[in-house]
């Protein structure tokens, strides 16, 4: 039997805005009461704002960078991410064994409950994981176990996961936020998208949809109560308005600061401000599904026409250049993937577009009303409209842009990815993998040979292949530009500066288990 020990996990998977949308009545979550106060003896409380709303609240059901602010401090996951190194340690899980490359022998913690007082256990994560991948669930990650071949309990603290082939990406699956363990009790009989039960630090106490989401710390958690008694997830209406209330101390943090804001919210007194490269990836996508999309050279067009030098400089630093899908922070970069792609070059555009009678074409341009998706749009707007082709924004509220995006009724949009994995096998085969058209893979991607490298990248170990077999799926998807990256994301907060121990990963993910206020 081989056990593998935590100080190789660098080794077997280095360093992860999508898909799903859900409306909902105000919910309370059951059992939370706020209770307990720092160590003044004053409740400690802290307001996060956000400009787009929560759209549910349950780790199998959703994918969107929004709703997983939340769902970070209520669920939890087998293992998590160090924050500073990124390698992959315990969490749930106090450790595991691979008695051959298909088998994954997960021990867990003991004496875990969930905030319904059910032990979360064996069955537990057999449960979510079962309903993870259950076709009939449809969730929109179902992905990340997709290579799973079967879940067994071996007793009450030991789960046994059996995979197809050997998959490389194991842990890195099992430590994004979507694999989060959920109470089957609760599930049984609640729904979890309106209120939720997990194991975490913080529980539901209030959702207005639209409004506002507030936590209170969960008094049994299996750690130790929280610092912080109460968090409130606040919407308001636009950037400049989250950057005021933080200005006037009516929300403590905020995060992705745009880039036109950056200077103004680091001279602000009496906040601090964080930035490092990220592992997300903003681009514009083509449905595939469509005519002239689906063509080739029209795709060419688009790129040629797109001046992505002057789109990322106007990002003063909160964003990088690359022609790579697979970003630098992600596991399966190769530098070499830079010279690939098509680089602007207005002139070459006008020529494809004349000779396939393009010139005039109108384009259906989907543009979710975040501020860097419609920067994104109004930018590319212009510069399609230099080359001959009238691309018209049609905007939509957050929520409701995710479910269209997930079907035909867009002719380009812009999207990103968060990467939560920082695995490039967990980049490509969501979004681009054949597999998944209809649920991630939003523009329809489907090529065979793409689709094979994909899966030889992850049905294996051996994380030399794993690199080499993505090198080449990556190359080919960037020849076959079904994506125009606009840049690889650098993750921004700004909070108050009594504010102790945030700490956003490069994937952009945040906890606020060991946040205190001075």
């Amino acid at each position: 039997m081989k056990r593998i020990g935590f100080s190789i996990l660098a080794f077997l998977v280095l360093v992860g805005i999508v898909l799903t949308g859900c409306s909902s009545s105000g919910a309370s979550g059951g059992s939370a009461s706020s209770g307990g106060s720092g160590s003044s003896g004053k409740a400690q409380e802290m307001t996060f704002a956000q400009t787009s709303k929560v759209v549910g609240l349950s780790p199998t059901m959703t994918n969107d960078s929004v709703s997983q602010n939340v769902l970070n401090q209520i669920y939890e996951t087998l293992f998590t991410r160090d924050p500073e190194t990124m390698e992959i340690k315990p969490n749930l899980a106090k450790s595991y064994e691979t008695p051959d490359d298909k088998t994954w022998v997960i021990h867990l913690n003991k004496g875990i409950k969930f905030s319904d007082g059910t032990p979360l256990n064996a069955e537990a994560v057999k449960y979510t994981f079962d309903k993870l991948r259950d076709p009939k669930t449809g969730a929109p990650r179902a992905s990340l176990l997709s290579a799973v071949d079967s879940i067994t309990t071996q007793d009450d603290l030991t789960v046994v996961i059996k995979t197809k082939k050997p998959y490389g990406p194991m842990l890195a699956a099992l430590s994004h936020g979507n694999s989060a363990i959920i109470s089957p009790t609760a599930d049984k009989k609640q729904d979890l998208m309106k209120k939720p039960v997990g194991s975490g630090p913080f529980m539901l106490k209030e959702w207005v949809p639209g409004d506002h989401v507030t936590l209170v710390k969960n008094p049994d958690y299996w750690k130790g109560p929280a610092k912080l008694d109460k968090v409130t997830f606040k919407v308001v209406p636009d950037v400049n308005t989250e950057i005021s209330m933080l200005q006037t101390g009516q929300v403590d943090f905020i995060e992705n600061v745009p880039s036109e804001q950056w200077d103004r919210v680091q001279n602000l007194k009496g906040i601090k401000t964080t930035k490092k490269a990220g592992t997300a990836v903003s681009y514009l996508g083509f449905n595939l599904r469509r005519e002239p999309m689906n063509n080739l050279e029209f795709r060419k067009a688009i790129s040629y026409a797109i001046d992505r030098d002057a789109y990322v400089k106007q990002l003063n630093g909160l964003g990088t250049k690359s022609n790579s899908i697979i970003g630098p922070k992600i596991f399966g970069y190769d530098k070499s993937a830079e010279s690939l792609g098509y680089d602007y070059d207005p002139e070459k555009a006008k020529q494809i577009i004349k000779e396939n009678g393009w010139d005039g074409k109108q384009i259906d341009l989907l543009v979710a009303n975040t501020a860097a998706y419609m920067q994104m749009g109004q930018i590319v707007q212009d510069q399609l409209k230099k080359v001959g082709i009238n691309a018209k924004i049609r905007t939509m509220e957050w929520g409701t842009f995710l479910d269209v995006s997930k079907q035909d009724k867009f002719d380009m949009t812009f999207l990103g990815w968060s990467n939560s994995t920082a695995d490039g096998s967990e980049l490509l085969y969501p979004n681009l993998g054949g597999d998944n058209i209809g649920a991630s893979n939003v523009v329809a991607f489907n090529n065979k040979k793409f689709n094979t490298l994909v899966d030889e990248s992850r049905y294996t170990v051996d994380q030399d292949v794993r690199k080499e077999k993505l090198k080449k799926a990556n190359e080919l998807a960037i020849k076959q530009a079904p994506w125009v990256v606009m840049d690889h994301g650098v993750v921004t907060g700004a909070y108050k500066d009594d504010i102790e121990g945030i700490d956003i990963l490069p994937t952009g993910d945040w906890f606020l288990y060991n946040v205190s206020r001075k």
